[in-house]
């Protein structure tokens, strides 16, 4: 039997990746839609094309247009105006659910067993789903972020942009005693594909296939302008792939917290790693954490053909 999920994004390219990976892989029970690479409107849009390639009945539902408690700052400097630039989808056939991503996570969680939660956007809606219905936290089965560093930051020298987006949303989940996936900048710069990479997805010849190589294309190509890479790094991706095969993503348990009021640090993820030889080499024999117990499985390696191999192989699935 296929593990029940639920996939809460804010498409993005990478965005996309996940959730076609995710529905290869998984009963997905519906796709949410976040404020974050792009405004929820959208997000909420370009999450109905993603869906409409797998073919599959996946419900979406449109969620939370701002952060707790700041104000929303997007990035269409690497998403482009749209949140999805680089291919010329069709009108969206995909129907939004009538209701708010809050109410359909809350309604979902509640009517199935042991939900894994994929979360590749800003963590607004589930921190609001956890603070409106606190029995949620013990009828999930786990959460895989992506999100956050044990290393630095992108948006911020400390801090990833999913998790400076809303820190506050950040801290709710992380606090929320839910076990936790953590693939943060640290493992998902390892994840990049090159031109190379990104023409044998065009070459696998599906719908699918073809409108991600497109996607990644002007991706790859804004990720040069912007910050002067060569490859189009597949941060999402990670947060499914932690879920398949341990061989793919390495992981290891730390204490994660979210810093929110540092004056150049405010969004962090604070990771214990002063046990973890190949982050800190510093420390002594490996250990437990020396600080609080561990809240998350955070991820550290990735095994770059494995994770390419499964990117193939789901794209080649669709119709």
């Amino acid at each position: 039997m296929r593990r029940a999920v639920l996939v809460d994004c804010d498409p993005g390219h990478d965005d996309a990746l996940a959730v076609l990976l995710a529905a290869r892989h998984f009963d997905v029970l519906g796709v949410t839609t976040v404020a974050g690479n792009a405004d929820v409107e959208r997000t909420t849009l370009n999450a109905r094309r993603i869906v409409d390639l797998t073919a599959l009945p996946i419900p979406v539902a449109r969620g939370c247009a701002a952060p707790l408690a700041q104000r929303a700052v997007h990035a269409p400097h690497i998403h482009g105006a749209s949140g999805l630039d680089g291919h010329e989808f069709p009108a969206p056939r995909a129907p939004v659910d009538p209701r708010h991503a809050v109410e359909f996570l809350i309604d979902t969680l509640r009517a199935h067993e042991a939900v894994t939660l994929i979360a590749t956007g800003p963590l607004t809606n589930i921190a609001a789903a956890l603070r409106r219905a606190p029995d949620l936290a013990a009828r999930i089965r786990e959460i895989s972020v992506m999100g956050g560093s044990v290393t630095g930051g992108n948006t911020t020298p400390a801090a990833e942009f999913n998790v400076w987006f809303d820190p506050e949303a950040a801290d709710a989940v992380f606090r929320s005693g839910i076990p936790l996936w953590m693939c943060g900048l640290n493992l998902t710069r390892q994840a990049g594909l090159d031109a190379e990479g990104i023409a044998r997805l065009e070459r696998l010849g599906t719908r699918a296939a073809r409108a991600m190589a497109a996607l990644l294309w002007a991706y790859r190509g804004r990720l040069a302008e912007a910050a002067g890479l060569t490859t189009a790094t597949l941060h999402d991706p990670c947060a499914v792939a932690i879920l398949l095969e341990p061989s793919i993503i390495a992981s290891t348990p730390m204490h994660v917290a979210v810093e929110l009021r540092g004056e150049h640090t405010r969004g962090m993820t604070v990771c214990d790693a002063r046990h973890v030889r190949s982050i800190n080499v510093a420390a002594g024999p490996a250990t437990s954490p020396r600080g609080a117990p561990p809240n998350a499985n955070v991820g550290v390696t990735l095994d770059r053909a494995a994770f390419v191999e499964v990117l193939e192989d789901a794209l080649a699935s669709f119709p």
